[in-house]
This record gives C-alpha cells, sequence and structure tokens, in this order.
C-alpha cells in the first residue's frame, strides 16, 4: 500500500493517482469556475484553507510537474475569451488556472493542509481498495464504499468465524507446536483488528460532518449561469412555503430579482447574484438593495442571495437595514435542505 511520506516525495506515484479526483469532493466540496473545469489560484486556497500565496510558492517550486497535471496561466486574446466566457470581473493580465486533476497534485503536495492531509488519506485508502479487487474477467468499476463493505465484512467474517476458531482447536490437540501456532493465531486476530480499523477509518471520513459541505451542493450552483441560479432561489423559496414567487430578473427588475408572499404572508423580495466564490459581496451593491427592496417596493422581507462571501461592511449595512444577507455557507445549508429563519 502507498503510504503518505512515499506519495509526498515521489512525482511518479502522484501521477498514477492523478484520475482518483472523485475524492476532492468527498472531502469538500470543490467549486469550480462556470466553465464547469477550472478553479482560480484563489479557489484553490480556499479550498485548502491556506493562503493565497502558500499556494503561489507550491507552484513556484513544483511548477512543472502541476502544468503537467493541467495547471496554466493564461494572457491575452485567450484571457480575454474565457473572461467572457466565465463572467470574472477582473482587470488582471494574467489568470492561472487549475483543472481538479491539478487541485488534486496540489493535495499531494501541500503539507500544511488539514483538507489537503484528509484527501491524501482518503486517497490512499480508495488507492489501496483499487488494487486490492481481483483483476480477472474485467469486472466493472465499483464504487469504493461498496468494495469496502464486501472486502472487510468477507476477510473479517473467515478470519474471527474460521480461521481463528480453526487456531484453536490445533492449539489444543497440539502439544509440539503449540507456541507457533499461538503466534500465528496472534498474527491472524491482529489482521482482523487492523481491517476493522480500516473499515471504522473510512465511514468517518463517508460520514457526514459539520465542517465538510455537501458534494455538489454549491458546485452545482457554481455551474448554473443567472437566470437558473434565480430559478433554483425560487424554488427554495417554494419548497419553504412561500407563495406567488415570480422571477423578475433582468434589465428591468428595478434591482428586486424574485417577490414572492412568506408562508404567513408577508411581502417577500431577493437580489440574487451569482458571482465567483473568490469574489465578495460589496456595501454599495447591498446599499443599492436597501432601496429598491425598502424604498420602492416597501417589502417586509429582503433576501440578498450570493454565491460568494459578503464584506464585513456589507454585512453590518445589511444587519443594520433588515436584510438578510444569505452567503454562500448559508446558501449551502439552505440548498441542502435547512429552513432559513426568517422565512419561518
Amino acid at each position: 500500500m502507498i503510504s503518505e511520506t512515499a506519495l509526498l516525495q515521489s512525482a511518479a506515484l502522484r501521477s498514477s493517482v492523478l484520475e482518483r479526483t472523485d475524492v476532492l469532493d468527498r472531502v469538500k466540496t470543490l467549486s469550480l469556475l462556470p466553465d464547469g473545469m477550472h478553479v482560480t489560484t484563489a479557489m484553490v486556497a480556499t479550498y485548502f484553507t491556506v493562503t493565497v500565496e502558500a499556494i503561489r510558492a507550491l507552484v513556484h517550486d513544483h511548477r512543472a510537474e502541476l502544468e503537467a497535471s493541467g495547471y496554466q496561466v493564461l494572457t491575452g486574446p485567450e484571457l480575454s475569451d474565457f473572461k467572457q466566457l466565465s463572467g470574472i470581473r477582473s482587470h488582471t493580465r494574467s489568470l492561472a488556472l487549475f483543472s481538479r486533476r491539478a487541485v488534486l497534485n496540489v493535495a499531494m503536495l501541500l503539507r500544511d493542509s488539514e483538507v489537503a492531509r484528509q484527501v491524501r488519506v482518503y486517497l490512499l485508502d480508495t488507492e489501496y481498495l483499487g488494487r486490492a479487487q481481483p483483476v480477472e474477467g474485467h469486472l466493472p468499476p465499483t464504487d469504493p464504499t461498496a468494495l469496502d463493505a464486501r472486502i472487510d465484512q468477507r476477510i473479517t467474517h473467515i478470519l474471527g468465524r474460521t480461521v481463528v476458531p480453526m487456531f484453536n482447536a490445533l492449539i489444543e490437540t497440539s502439544s509440539d507446536h503449540q507456541r507457533e501456532l499461538i503466534a500465528l493465531r496472534a498474527g491472524v486476530q491482529r489482521i482482523e483488528r487492523r481491517l476493522r480499523q480500516h473499515h471504522a477509518r473510512l465511514q468517518r471520513l463517508e460520514s457526514p460532518r459539520k465542517d465538510r459541505p455537501l458534494v455538489g451542493v454549491m458546485a452545482s450552483m457554481d455551474a448554473m449561469n443567472g437566470r437558473e441560479f434565480e430559478e433554483h432561489v425560487a424554488a427554495l423559496l417554494r419548497r419553504d412555503g412561500c407563495t406567488n414567487v415570480i422571477v423578475r430578473g433582468g434589465s428591468r427588475d428595478r434591482g428586486i430579482d424574485i417577490t414572492a408572499l412568506t408562508a404567513d404572508g408577508r411581502t417577500l423580495v431577493v437580489q440574487c447574484k451569482r458571482f465567483a466564490p473568490h469574489l465578495s459581496i460589496t456595501s454599495p451593491e447591498v446599499q443599492k438593495f436597501v432601496g429598491a427592496a425598502k424604498v420602492l417596493h416597501s417589502s417586509e422581507v429582503a433576501l440578498f442571495v450570493a454565491t460568494c462571501p459578503f464584506t464585513r461592511d456589507a454585512q453590518n449595512i445589511a444587519a443594520e437595514s433588515g436584510i438578510t444577507a444569505v452567503h454562500r455557507g448559508l446558501l449551502e445549508e439552505w440548498s441542502a435542505g435547512a429552513p432559513l429563519t426568517v422565512l419561518q
């Protein structure tokens, strides 16, 4: 089985598992740009909970390897075309992009990140299971979790219910090789315990955790266009009992994308912003929405829903003005089924 140390030290080993990009979303949701293929340096830093400088330093030290995995820097016409396609609002003359393979490559190089360590642990566990399955008959790909359950249950059953009792019987009836048989039985029992620990470890990695976003929730929203995102928010409102939900997005929406009534009859207006996750909603944008929500529409409930964070000033203005700021984290929880308190 490949060790974590070997993975950190060997470029050849890292290259051999680069196709296992599915492990990224199993540990934490990797939000992509609207093209559904790339992330920026800032987005990589956010995923691994490190600084942008740490990612840049890693690229500096391992640039050739990362470029082979899909890292690239866009400039000139290529950058202009990409900005137009992805809706990125930036005046930079170059833009570094990471493919999912390149992000996984970063996870196998980044030492000072707990998220990267979890990715490596999960990767090594699933890679071990993949290598353990039989090659005869060209069996179709199997879900790692289901494969793990079958292997662990079958082997632990054989060891615990068959092999160990056999050793017990031999030890009782044999006097010439009793010491060797006891040593062998102890070895088998150690293997059984380690298999059970391995299974429990995978279950911990698979199980939901408060600090681990649900797989695919935000990634799907990041891939939406503006209208699709507005319809998604409208569907959430209907799910939570709102009525008369109307999507008004467009050039003449007067700062309001959705209007509705809450379940208890209060007037509701919503502003939707589908921005890249490394951007932020600023105070002028919130101030503009306050005017539209409170002055033009005299709403009783106002939601500013965004796929990115809010600056501190923007959050303060929203709180002072009675606006509910539905930032990226809260939006993820809402989309996953948790109701918004203000709608109840």
